[in-house]
């Protein structure tokens, strides 16, 4: 078994900050509303790519982004990292699998150093060629840490993220943090709303492996 941990709405209580300030950014500079849903699990660098055709505006967002991420909080998920220490601890291999880059994970870092310790593998978007929903970063995961589709569990929140997920082959963990119970679950294998009291044996039964 090995585990792969999504980043924003999964570890670390984010999605519904950047929703909002991606709202906000979308609608007064693309002219799109509820943006931060349409672009929500995928890198900074597709999104520009995808829907901002001036360089001077594509170099203003993603300013913008590194100061929203400077004045983000940081919050653990209920009980996520007691999960990925209990994960840790049985010699399960896990990763981080996020679609921030790596200026984003060191405010990460300095906020909670610890994470590192937490798993085995972190993969930001500077090791993927595709972006969420394409599942090219949890087959990389898996071929990193030495597991198989049928011996991976992924966690994520985002639609795109879970897509890519399920894209992969893997199980699928969806946490409830971004979207309801009723949205995400067509596309999981197993839903929570945190970590909180979950355990190895529960998950590995909910999942059948």
């Amino acid at each position: 078994m090995i585990v792969l941990f999504d980043l924003d709405g999964v570890i670390v209580d984010t999605e519904t900050q950047y929703t909002l300030h991606w709202n906000v950014l979308g609608e007064k500079y693309l002219g799109q509303k509820n943006f931060g849903i349409t672009i929500k699990g995928q890198t900074l660098v597709q999104i520009l790519d995808q829907y901002v055709d001036d360089p001077a505006l594509g170099e203003f967002l993603e300013k913008e982004v590194d100061r929203i991420e400077d004045e983000m909080n940081y919050d653990y998920i209920p009980g996520a990292f007691e999960f990925m220490k209990t994960v840790k601890d049985a010699g399960i291999p896990s990763a981080i699998v996020t679609s921030s880059n790596k200026k984003k994970m060191e405010k990460l870092f300095a906020c909670h150093p610890e994470i590192r310790e937490m798993v085995d593998l972190i993969l930001t978007s500077e090791y993927f060629s595709k972006s969420k929903p394409d599942p090219e970063c949890f087959l990389k995961g898996m071929e990193m840490l030495g597991g198989t589709p049928q011996t991976t569990v992924v966690f994520e929140d985002s639609l795109h993220g879970l897509a890519a997920g399920r894209g992969s082959g893997a199980h699928v963990v969806g946490l409830a943090t971004t979207n309801s119970r009723e949205v995400i679950t067509p596309l999981c294998d197993m839903v929570i709303d945190n970590f909180q009291g979950i355990t190895l044996e529960a998950l590995t039964e909910g999942l059948g492996m």
